[in-house]
């Protein structure tokens, strides 16, 4: 599961994450549950309909299917499965009656989409998993603790029948060791806060966290913290650019500024460091994100 602040980049880490796992032959699921329809819009592709779709290759075989699960369709599917209710089911939908359950109660919406993610996650085929792995585009930090542990208040207080066999199925597969919580941030106060909130949220819910993934690094511009204007002067002038006292200055002030922020930064690294997750950091993608982008992205999550 990959999640982040807005803003941070989950759903692109999430999209390389699926085809970085998808490598050696293998075939990953990426889903996404927010109805953004991010995974369709970053591989340019139409929006997902409720069914899994090929969405990428990989150079050795690998395929890297994507899932955009609606909570209305998942509750149809629901009803058939344990209830075999059928078109009585479809049905429901031209009362309103499925908005009106989700409405009242907004726990069950979670329930449904965290469980379609353990039914993919736990499906096999003559006997093998039918994916390595299932990588799910996760709500944001602030609301990451809440939809995960949803699952285990449900089963906590439904005593018997399918919700509580549903909820502890699904409970269980989000503590269990083939689940891990891979938290986005960027070096930016805000999204580091987040972060650590978020860490040990969810460590004091019993769920696996896994890597913090520090998205949009760049290497140092400057090879030394302080440079004095006379520097900038002599550095101008090699470069065959004006050296007026302006332009020496605005310089000067845009390098302190630089200084500044990098301090901070490599503060925000250690703050991050103090949480004992592996950390792992992704290069800023300054022309944008297409699927050479992913693919590099996608080689840094394993070489990390």
């Amino acid at each position: 599961m990959v999640t982040g602040k807005g803003g941070t980049g989950k759903t692109t880490v999430a999209a390389a994450l699926a085809l970085a796992l998808a490598r050696g032959g293998h075939r990953t699921l990426l889903v996404e549950v927010e109805g953004r329809q991010g995974i369709a819009q970053l591989f340019d592709i139409p929006p997902l309909p409720y069914e899994e779709r090929r969405i990428a290759d990989t150079p050795d075989g690998g395929e890297v299917r994507a899932l955009a699960v609606d909570a209305e369709e998942a509750l149809l599917e629901y009803l058939e499965l344990f209830y075999r209710l059928g078109r009585a089911g479809r049905a429901l939908r031209r009362f309103g009656a499925i908005d009106f359950a989700t409405t009242i109660a907004p726990g069950l919406r979670d329930i449904l989409l965290t469980g379609k993610v353990k039914e993919a996650t736990t499906r096999t085929v003559d006997g093998r998993r039918f994916y390595r792995a299932v990588v799910l585009d996760a709500p944001p930090t602030g609301r990451i603790g809440r939809f995960l542990n949803v699952t285990a208040e449900a089963a906590r207080l439904a005593k018997v029948g399918p919700i509580k066999t549903q909820s502890e199925g699904v409970a269980a597969v989000l503590r269990s060791p083939m689940t891990a919580v891979h938290l986005v941030t960027l070096l930016e106060e805000m999204p580091v806060q987040e972060t650590v909130d978020a860490a040990e949220e969810l460590t004091a819910l019993g769920l696996p966290v896994g890597k913090v993934i520090v998205n949009a690094t760049q290497p140092p511009l400057l090879s030394a913290e302080r440079i004095s204007q006379a520097e900038l002067r002599r550095g101008l002038a090699a470069a065959e650019l004006p050296t007026d006292r302006l332009t020496v200055a605005g310089l000067h002030a845009e390098a302190k500024a630089y200084a500044v922020r990098r301090r901070l930064q490599e503060s925000l690294r250690v703050e991050l460091a103090d949480l004992n997750r592996p950390m792992v950091e992704l290069p800023l993608l300054s022309e944008g994100v297409d699927r050479k982008a992913l693919d590099r992205l996608a080689d840094a999550l394993l070489a990390g």
